[in-house]
């Protein structure tokens, strides 16, 4: 495990242990539905919201499933155990499939916790063993409600923000893959094609939108890497995005990372170049060339972003950064 890779994971570790603040959301659906966070999740508590947590989480185990610093591994181990405990999770299950919480943190939230989900059931850590029974009914909600949801899309969500389907979707098969879902990995298959198998010509010269930390035409781009075959996804791409804007791409700068939306931006870079590699690894030499190139102008870019400052940055950034030094999408 890197040095890096330990930064990046501490700064998770410090904000899933940070309760306040906390931007709630939760639909107050009768008198007395009004409760502190930690009340209405038992787990997912802290990191500023409820999706930040559930990835802050995620960093932590896939630092700690990488080995290489054993302190480190031990404390992020001990922190997990903790709180991840049956009967936490089975609270975080009951307020995820109550009838008034279907939309909850649909689709953003959701896929993060399928990808924690996969990253314990890879690792295979003994003492988070207690924890796999709760974990799995989480999942299941998690599976409904992205099912229901996708089957009923008629169009895709194509925003820079947690709307986003795409990005949710390319999270999402890659734990289908994981556990072993075939129903799930080929509903996002049909599904894929049918909102975006069409697309031709997107438009990245209108990116970024001022809030975006993820990107829209490569969001896109990278689900479609996963869900077709190579040859299929080339020539899709070819009509899709131009080598020539690719190699235009050029990263952004946030203006300020103490402004809770304008940080995204920070992210925005972070996500571009994990996007960018992964496309990276379906194209021949001559084409890939281009795409790791702009990847490592914005990997360079989003990593010098991420530091020890303003805390509507690093709650969340820590998290990004390890997803991509860690290749966790290329990987899956």
């Amino acid at each position: 495990m890197s040095s890096e890779l330990v930064r990046f994971a501490r700064l998770a570790l410090q904000s899933i242990e940070r309760e306040h603040p906390f931007h709630l959301l939760h639909v107050v659906a009768r008198p007395g539905d009004v409760a502190e966070p930690r009340v209405l999740h038992p787990v997912f508590h802290g990191a500023f919201d409820w999706h930040s947590a559930v990835h802050g989480h995620w960093c932590l185990a896939r630092a700690a499933r990488r080995g290489g610093d054993a302190a480190f591994t031990r404390e992020a181990t001990a922190v997990l155990a903790r709180r991840l405990s049956p009967a936490a999770l089975a609270g975080e299950r009951d307020y995820l499939a109550s009838p008034d919480h279907t939309g909850f943190e649909r689709p953003y939230g959701l896929a993060w916790l399928l990808q924690l989900a996969a990253e314990l059931r890879e690792w295979g850590e003994p003492a988070l063993a207690p924890a796999v029974p709760a974990l799995e009914a989480l999942e299941r909600v998690a599976v409904e409600r992205l099912t229901t949801w996708l089957h009923r899309l008629p169009f895709p969500v194509r925003s820079g923000e947690h709307s986003q389907s795409a990005f949710a979707l390319g999270l999402a098969f890659d734990w289908a893959r994981t556990a072993g879902d075939d129903a799930l990995a080929g509903g996002i298959v049909r599904e894929a094609r049918r909102l975006y198998g069409a697309d031709r010509d997107a438009a990245l010269h209108l990116e970024p939108s001022g809030h975006d930390f993820l990107s829209p035409a490569l969001g896109e781009a990278d689900l479609m890497r996963r869900v077709l075959e190579r040859a299929e996804f080339t020539s899709w791409l070819a009509g899709f995005l131009a080598d020539d804007a690719i190699g235009g791409l050029a990263p952004v700068t946030s203006p300020d990372l103490a402004d809770g939306k304008l940080s995204h931006l920070a992210g925005l870079n972070l996500s571009r170049a994990w996007m960018l590699e992964g496309i990276a690894t379906a194209l021949e030499a001559a084409r890939a060339e281009v795409w790791a190139r702009a990847a490592a102008r914005h990997r360079e870019a989003g990593l010098a972003a991420v530091h020890d400052g303003p805390y509507a940055a690093t709650h969340w950034l820590g998290s990004f950064a390890a997803y991509l030094v860690t290749r966790r999408g290329c990987a899956s």
